[in-house]
């Protein structure tokens, strides 16, 4: 099982294409690709590429634990959670980046 990941241009943010082709924050709403969709995935890569507003463009394997998705690599399990550390400035803490004010990216 995979899903695809990147990061939103604008704001960096985190991003999964869901089922409707729409990329969003929560993993948890992650399209999920069998081997056998292969093509269908790689022709949301395709699309994705040619709008320039999703960067860093990757297929994560993925299992389901209970009925969660779970990346198989710890980098991927990471950015779905954010930082591992309170990031401060100043002594104001910052959360992880999100999508741009428009809230969504579609291919």
């Amino acid at each position: 099982m995979e899903i695809l990941t990147g990061n939103e241009l604008i704001s960096g943010a985190t991003v999964y294409l869901d089922v409707s082709g729409t990329w969003v924050e929560d993993l948890q709403s992650a399209r999920i690709f069998s081997k056998e969709e292969s093509a269908e995935r790689d022709a949301a890569l395709a699309a994705t590429k040619g709008t320039g507003r999703v960067i860093s463009l990757e297929i994560e394997e993925v299992t389901q634990e209970q009925g969660r998705i779970v990346p198989k690599r710890l980098r991927e399990r990471i950015r779905a959670a954010g930082p591992t550390a309170p990031l401060t400035l100043n002594g104001e803490i910052y959360d992880r980046q999100h999508l741009g004010e428009d809230g969504h990216v579609s291919i």
